[in-house]
């Protein structure tokens, strides 16, 4: 068999001829081992017809399988010489023949060194989309951070405007009187919930020695 893929033939053909080839052998062979069947089948018979033969149908299957092997022989060297008729003749495309599927080629041919520095660009292209998608990903995450950023100090901004409201309703204009103003607000509060706890404590106490 041919080792020649023969590739713009199967592409015109939808088969390659190789495969086309092989099945043709297979047939014949197949059709050869039926026909020497027929042949051992019909000698046996004949020899039913002689009461005094001496030959034995295993001698019959032995002289089939050695005719069989000289056929095959015979056969195997004609259909080389008939597979390199086909495939030069018959299943092979000239190569001067271009398909209709591409006329394009025809229309905007293409050298080797050119098809080769198309395939770097697109290498290159191809990179460089990388490049930018992952550039592009860290600036969403970049942007997802400042959001959030924006997010805690726009509450930050919104407790000092709570503040300043307050230190205003409590007349304490500047920073460091609203400061001062919340340290002593803060003492007041730390020493009601002490005060508070304490007296928690009694309670407790006192139901427990109820």
């Amino acid at each position: 068999m041919s080792v020649n893929p023969m590739a713009y033939e199967a592409q015109f053909f939808g088969f390659t001829p190789q495969t086309c080839m092989l099945r043709i052998y297979i047939a014949f062979q197949d059709y050869l081992f039926e026909m020497m069947l027929v042949v051992e089948s019909v000698i046996l018979k004949k020899l039913d017809g002689f009461p005094g033969c001496k030959i034995s149908p295993f001698q019959i299957r032995k002289s089939t399988e050695k005719f069989l092997l000289f056929m095959k022989e015979h056969f195997d060297k004609l259909f080389s010489k008939m597979e390199e008729v086909l495939l030069q003749l018959v299943l092979n495309i000239p190569k001067n023949v271009l398909l209709p599927e591409d006329k394009v080629h025809e229309q905007y041919p293409y050298s080797e060194e050119q098809f080769q520095a198309l395939q770097d660009e697109i290498h290159q292209l191809q990179e460089q989309y990388r490049a930018e998608a992952s550039a592009g990903q860290a600036l969403r995450a970049e942007l997802e951070e400042q959001k959030a950023v924006r997010a805690e100090l726009e509450k930050i901004l919104q407790w000092f405007d709570g503040l300043e409201n307050i230190c205003r309703e409590h007349g304490t204009g500047n920073f460091k009187e609203s400061f001062a103003f919340l340290t002593r607000n803060s003492k007041k509060l730390q020493d009601v919930l002490k005060d508070v706890e304490e007296k928690s404590k009694k309670i407790k106490k006192h139901d427990q020695l109820l």
